[in-house]
């Protein structure tokens, strides 16, 4: 498999779970009004649903790929995301169509543990940093275009019929990996399920200060980010009366992250992922405070909100995947336990953060502001912990 190819594999496979949340955005109306939910602020819970499927199971996949390889436990995955995104479809209740969400969170789960893992598998150091950049910027393609699809889904066919699309991308997807994708879990590294080697792989990954460190504080920034997206209907239809330019206007503002991940790529190995990734934190904190502060004191024009946010998801652009990246690098012999670990807390803590924040719509853009500068703030704190108060510096341990 060449190196494009590779890099394109590892983008769908991050793409499906995108592609399970964004497409979703424009439909969260009609979908209530299907199923009877009185509340508006339900509706995030099809979202939130799926990420907590999403964010569980990934702590499963990770010593599951580390004994039985790569290939089998992805192909296994992304049968289940196909398979739930089908009784989505038939869903004909609300309750019912949370539990196949929650069961699609789970199957795609195994994609997003594998991938990374694999990437880990191959690569290490600033190359690592330098692949995951690269699948970012393809998998950010996603975020910009999936909720015009789903919007143009709505125009000519049911709610129902974003979920069909959801099932193709999975069979899509198994066949690609089901052909092309060689085993990459060398034989001497493949683990045991025993309980005392599985817990002494989670028992490391949770003591090395590194990984635990920069996990957290990726919980955090996913967290604020989440709270975002889950409000994002409300705030772009609700407060700014943008109508079927939702869509665009998202797309837009996604296409800074996509951006962002591109430039990390080129520039990841020239000045290491540590000073590029600490120097974003800190300015995605700070347009948080400017945002808030601007949004207590009544301006919360569309072309200002739009400059700030767009500036502060270029900013994450820069933090996700240098952040991951640093967290795997120190797990190379239980990588995928360390996926596990990674996804795990990183998802399903941002899921709970995202709700909270998402719970606090109050038709203003302050939560979600205050969300951004709030757990940023946090993740500095974690980070300089992390990092023993050196921030900005390359380390010793990475790699050119």
């Amino acid at each position: 498999m060449s190196f494009a190819e590779f890099v394109a594999m590892i983008a769908a496979l991050m793409a499906l779970n995108a592609l399970a949340i964004d497409a979703m955005l424009p439909a969260l109306p009609n979908i209530g009004d299907a199923l009877g939910v009185a509340q508006e602020n339900d509706r995030q819970k099809v979202l939130i649903a799926y990420l907590v499927g999403f964010g569980a199971a990934q702590l499963f996949y990770g010593p599951l790929s580390d004994r039985f390889g790569r290939r089998i436990i992805l192909l296994g995955g992304l049968g289940l995301y196909a398979a739930a995104s089908v009784l989505s479809v038939v869903a004909d209740t609300f309750d019912h169509l949370l539990l196949a969400r929650l069961l699609q969170g789970i199957g795609c789960a195994a994609p997003r543990v594998v991938a990374l893992s694999i990437v880990r598998d191959c690569y290490d150091g600033r190359q690592m940093g330098r692949v995951m950049s690269l699948a970012m910027m393809i998998f950010m393609a996603v975020p910009v275009i999936a909720p015009s699809v789903g919007q143009v889904i709505l125009i000519v066919a049911p709610w129902r019929a974003i979920f069909l699309m959801l099932t193709v991308g999975g069979v899509a997807m198994f066949a690609w990996c089901a052909i092309r994708l060689p085993e990459t879990l060398h034989p001497r590294y493949r683990g045991t399920l025993e309980i005392s080697s599985v817990l002494g792989a989670y028992r490391t990954t949770v003591t090395t200060r590194i990984t635990i460190g920069y996990m957290t504080a990726t919980a955090l920034v996913f967290g604020a980010l989440l709270g975002f997206i889950a409000s994002a209907q409300q705030i772009f239809v609700g407060i700014f009366d943008l109508g079927v330019w939702f869509p665009a206007v998202f797309a837009a503002v996604a296409l800074c992250i996509s951006a962002a991940s591109f430039l990390n790529s080129r520039l990841v190995e020239r000045y290491g992922m540590r000073p590029l990734s600490h120097a974003a934190l800190v300015g995605f904190t700070a347009l948080g405070f400017l945002q808030a502060g601007l949004a207590l004191l009544g301006f919360e024009s569309l072309p200002l909100f739009l400059v700030i946010l767009g500036a502060t998801m270029f900013l994450f652009g820069f933090v996700g995947p240098n952040f991951n990246a640093l967290a795997m690098e120190p797990l190379g012999r239980i990588a995928g336990t360390g996926s596990s670990v990674l996804g795990f807390v990183t998802t399903l803590g941002g899921a709970i953060l995202g709700f909270f924040i998402g719970q606090l719509y109050d038709g203003t853009v302050v939560p979600t502001a205050l969300g951004y500068a709030g757990f940023g703030l946090l993740a500095i704190v974690v980070v300089s912990l992390t990092e023993g108060g050196r921030m900005f510096q390359p380390a010793e341990r990475e790699p050119a």
